[in-house]
């Protein structure tokens, strides 16, 4: 779906009917991928072509950052690629064959998020990888704002250093089922989205304000 407002949206045919799991912009291109394949438009998401990843693993979160589209899925999958459309595979010892589920890249870090093993790993060459911190819980979303990175996971929320060196942790007042499944920094706030309708705001992201999502 494409949307020049945020409101009214437009269906584009993606060219498979398998689940789409991250999306991303850079390099004039958006990128989007699922388990087998990796899409790739350049003109504003109207038409997508389609290109092998070369592996048959779920490719779960991409990003384009420091000139480089990064996609990361299970077994420990990590994918690079300047174009969107011819990817290297890479392999970090330290990471095994955790399932990745995010990554997100902010001051010369990548931050990578384990579904299987629970662990927050960073790495400033995607060769190899810090094990920083362990969730309470899968390690779902990632994303860097305001000079720190906040990971959501499925039972409490993490907020590191500038460097992604240390980590503190909360539960926000007020939730019962957390699960956060995406979380964003626009605008000065962090947003986080989770299970059963869950919104939750933050402009430090320590302290977090549940909304009413309706």
């Amino acid at each position: 779906l494409t949307s020049s407002n945020g409101t009214s949206w437009t269906a584009r045919s993606s060219g498979t009917s398998r689940d789409l799991h991250g999306v991303t912009y850079g390099n004039s291109t958006f990128v989007a991928v699922e388990s087998q394949l990796i899409l790739t438009s350049s003109n504003n998401g109207t038409t997508w072509t389609s290109t092998s990843s070369g592996t048959s693993r779920d490719l779960n979160g991409v990003t384009y950052a420091n000139s480089t589209f990064v996609t990361v899925g299970t077994s420990g999958t990590i994918l690079t690629s300047s174009d969107g459309i011819s990817w290297v595979s890479s392999s970090i010892s330290e990471v095994g064959s955790d399932h990745l589920s995010n990554v997100a890249y902010g001051n010369n870090i990548f931050v990578l998020t384990g579904n299987a093993n629970s662990k927050i790993y960073t790495s400033s060459n995607l060769t190899s990888a810090t094990i920083r911190k362990s969730c309470s819980g899968s390690c779902k979303a990632v994303t860097y704002g305001n000079n720190k990175f906040i990971v959501g996971a499925s039972q409490k929320i993490y907020t590191s250093s500038s460097d992604g060196s240390t980590w503190s942790e909360t539960w926000p007042s007020g939730v019962s089922n957390l699960y956060i499944r995406g979380i964003i920094y626009a605008n000065s706030i962090y947003v986080a989205v989770g299970a059963s309708g869950t919104i939750l705001t933050s402009s430090d992201g320590t302290t977090w304000t549940s909304r009413t999502s309706g």
